[in-house]
């Protein structure tokens, strides 16, 4: 499966340990992870600004994420009047790239549902698609 992680996933895979940390391992290990530049310069801009992360950790995680597909920035988005408007480059992104499916950290692009060309699911949702939902 193609997957497509927005910024807000991604800061949670590399800022703390837990469910997006897991989903995004998972994904690298068994799936095709697809990376926006969009993407890439919003991550860069948050981890440096809003986390202090230092360049060089920046970097690293750049350089880890290009090691996929990175899908240029697309030349129009598909106007779904998303709140962000930053999320409508995302979405196209994603679109762009042929991904399966979009896991963002964002309720406004969770709310495409079946508008979107492609699945929209929460870190939780694909999680439980792709491990299943497990005890409890």
């Amino acid at each position: 499966m193609k997957l497509f992680f927005d910024t807000n996933v991604l800061i949670a895979a590399f800022a703390t340990r837990g469910l997006c940390a897991d989903l995004f391992a998972h994904v690298l290990l068994e799936h095709d992870l697809i990376i926006g530049e969009v993407v890439l310069t919003e991550l860069r801009t948050k981890l440096r600004t809003k986390l202090k992360v230092p360049k060089k950790t920046i970097d690293e995680i750049e350089v880890q994420l290009r090691d996929g597909l990175v899908v240029r920035a697309p030349a129009k988005h598909l106007g779904f009047g998303i709140s962000d408007p930053d999320d409508e480059w995302v979405v196209a992104s994603a679109v762009a790239g042929g991904a399966d499916g979009l896991v963002p950290g964002d309720a406004a692009v969770l709310k495409l549902g079946k508008r979107a060309p492609l699945q929209v699911l929460s870190p939780r949702g694909l999680w439980e698609q792709l491990r299943g939902p497990g005890p409890g």
